[in-house]
Formats: structure tokens, sequence, C-alpha cells
């Protein structure tokens, strides 16, 4: 009972929960269309299987899975600072799905993750090890902030406190707010959208689109807020990112829609066939971005978290594997600030951290 107690308080007093939607808030979360019961729900039948034996079978697999996580600290090439605005879309991955996306002179920040761990305690869901940290310093003059959903290995409180003075406005899906104003964001810097709702600012819009996923920070509050992907359009160029979610009719609506795009991020790891519903697998991956009508494939959800079971690398080479018509996957080592309509080609800059990983274990 005081274990039960303990972890009750913790919970609605510690900050990285936030908080439940509330007032004027709640009731347009209400009168949404994809709210009912009291919960926000997919537009196709969605299967989260959360049975105890469900449970215990995964934490069995986690226990015997193996190389999950990388042996050597991950390249990084934070260096390059310059971000002087051009015609061109730059994107700077910084490993899962924190991205820089710089648009038409627009400095926009999707999901940004920087945070130690993908949960709310920091000895569970540690980051990966890093060549060098992620410095806060080059995150200034922020035009936009933009969350997918509230998870936390796409919206981490530390991250966005450390933020808030150089951010000029947050895009999140409804509900979302109610987090961001308990961590000291001010309510007019905060847009809340529902799926196929638009603003614009500076030139820019930005349109909330369905995703198939689910949301939650704590122990009572599963899908008190909605989850999105998103599209964000300039007067020249159109970008779509993806936040989590599985593979559905809505990749072909947004495409036909919005399409084509000049890039798509699109998640490619954290995969299980158990939620196969609610996280692509990669080959879907795939799908997914020709359903979009992508020109340029960025994959994201990997590369800095162990969050199931599959080896580190398996996603991105399971992408490729499935590439069999030619469309072209950019994957930027982490921190690069990759100039997306060039098309530069990239490395395969994990095989060969993993190659010179066995290389040297060999050696001795």
């Amino acid at each position: 009972m005081l274990l039960a107690a303990g972890i009750g308080l913790f919970v609605s007093l510690a900050p990285q929960f936030g908080r439940a939607p509330e007032g004027q808030r709640l009731a347009r979360i209400e009168a949404s269309p994809h709210y009912r019961d009291g919960a926000f729900a997919n537009t196709i039948h969605t299967s989260m299987d959360m049975s105890a034996d469900s449970v215990l079978s995964v934490l069995k697999e986690f226990m015997n899975a193996k190389n999950t996580r990388p042996d050597e600290p991950l390249p990084v090439n934070f260096s390059e600072r310059k971000s002087n605005p051009d015609s061109l879309i730059h994107v700077t991955w910084f490993g899962h799905s924190a991205v820089l996306l710089e648009i038409e002179g627009r400095r926009i920040l999707l999901d940004p993750m920087f945070g130690p761990a993908a949960s709310p305690v920091s000895f569970f869901g540690k980051r990966f090890d890093y060549q060098e940290p992620i410095d806060f310093d080059q995150f200034v003059n922020i035009d936009a902030v933009v969350i997918s959903h509230d998870h936390y290995d796409h919206l981490d409180y530390g991250s966005i406190q450390k933020l808030i003075p150089n951010v000029g406005h947050f895009y999140v899906p409804l509900g979302l707010g109610t987090h961001l104003e308990r961590w000291g964001v001010v309510s007019a810097k905060i847009t809340e959208l529902d799926w196929w709702e638009s603003a614009s600012a500076a030139g820019i819009t930005y349109t909330a689109t369905p995703q198939r996923h689910f949301s939650g920070r704590g122990i009572t509050d599963r899908n008190s807020t909605l989850w999105a992907s998103w599209v964000v359009e300039g007067a020249s160029h159109k970008v779509y990112f993806s936040g989590d979610g599985g593979y559905g009719p809505h990749f072909e609506q947004i495409g036909k829609r919005f399409g084509p795009f000049d890039l798509a991020m699109i998640e490619c790891g954290q995969y299980n066939v158990k939620w196969k519903d609610i996280h692509l697998m990669p080959e879907q991956t795939m799908q997914a971005f020709l359903d979009l009508k992508g020109k340029v494939l960025i994959p994201i959800h990997w590369g800095a978290f162990d969050l199931a079971i599959h080896p580190w690398t398996e996603s991105v080479e399971r992408l490729n594997r499935a590439n069999t018509t030619g469309v072209f996957i950019a994957t930027p080592t982490i921190g690069t600030r990759y100039p997306v309509g060039t098309r530069q080609p990239t490395t395969n800059w994990w095989g060969l951290l993993v190659s010179t990983c066995q290389n040297l274990s060999s050696e001795f």
C-alpha cells in the first residue's frame, strides 16, 4: 500500500507527467469527431494487446534480445552549425524522431526529444551513447516546434524547458497544450489542431493529419490527447512527418490530398509483430512512402533508443532491402545538415560502425 501510494504521489506531482486536459480545452476535445466514449480513437480498428500474458511475453523477449544497442558511441556531426537560409530544404537528424527542418527560411523542430532517457525516470529507456552530447546552444531562433504525440520518446519535459526561450510557437495535436502550459509555455504560443486542421504563420502552413497510434504519459490518461502526423508546407515545398503509427489507408489519403512531397520522414524502427497495428514494419515504411507520393525518404524512429527487441540496425537494413523500385533513401549521420533537394548520397554509417566493432573484437 505504501508503494502504491508513493507511485501515485510521484505521478501526480512530478512535472514530467504533464497534466490532464480540462476546462475549455477538454470541451473542445469532447467536440472532436475523433473522440468518443471518453477517449480519442483511430479511424480503423487498432489492436493494442496489453494483457498480462502479452506484457510478460514481451519482457521475456527483451531479456533475451541481442544487439539492441550499439557497442560503441554513435558517430555524430555537430560541428557544422551554419544555417544560412536558402531555397533548399535542409534536415538535421538527431537520432530517433528528433529533426531540425529548415524550409524556406524557417527553422522548425519536429519531436525535439533530446533528453537522456525515453521515460519519466532516468534509469529506464536510456539514449544510446553519442561521441559528442547534443548541444542546446544550436537551437536558437526556432520559429516553431511541432509535436506528434505525448509519448516520452517524442515529448520530453527537459528538452521543452530548455527550448522555451528560443521558440516562437508550438503546434500540437488536441490536448497536448495542457502539458506545455504546465511546463511554462504561455497559451498564446500554443496552437492545438485536430486531424485535417491547419494553421499558418510566416509563410508556412502546418496541418495535423491522421495517424494510427495512441497516447498517454501516466497510468490513467490513455488516449486523453490526440496523436498526429504532420504536413509542413511552404510556398514551394511540402514535407511530411509521420510521428508514430501503424499502416493504414490514411497514408494514401494524405498522399492524394497533399502529395507529392519533396521529403517524407517516416518511422522505421522500434517495431514488433505484437504491436504492428501501432508501429510500421520496415516494409510498410516503404509502402507508406509510395502511398504518400514522396520524392526523398528519410527513415526516423531509430538510432537513439532500444524500445523494441530487434537489433538496432535491422530496421534500416530491412528498409533498404525493401527498396525494389529505386526510391531515394537518405540516411545522414546524426547531426549532419543534409540538403534534401540535392539528393546527395549518404553512407551506411551504421554498417561501417558495426564492421569496425566486429574487427576490433576479432583482434582481441
